[in-house]
């Protein structure tokens, strides 16, 4: 998860109602990245065992993304960690 785009990935899936993001929805969401990034960012998440990959009989075929339970327990850390660093930059802006 040290690599740049792959928060941002887990935060828009966590986020999602129902959360599960097609592909095309991710590509939308997580501004300035590759296609190429994207996808090689969704394959490691899911050799990591973080994300669940669906790929849907559809025509045109669709690819859905969702969290695994790793990854679910992993979002309170992320939070905490993301509170954090708000907090911290809304007290330096004041000093």
């Amino acid at each position: 998860i040290g690599q740049k785009w792959k928060l941002p990935i887990l935060w828009y899936i966590a986020d999602a109602e129902n959360q599960t993001l097609r592909y095309r929805e991710l590509e939308r969401k997580v501004v300035g990245i590759t296609a190429t990034m994207l996808t090689k960012c969704l394959r490691e998440l899911e050799e990591d065992d973080l994300i669940r990959r669906e790929q849907l009989s559809t025509i045109p075929p669709t690819v859905e993304y969702s969290l695994k339970e790793r990854a679910r327990t992993l979002l309170p850390s992320l939070e905490a960690l993301y509170n954090w660093a708000d907090e911290d930059m809304r007290k330096n802006r004041k000093a």
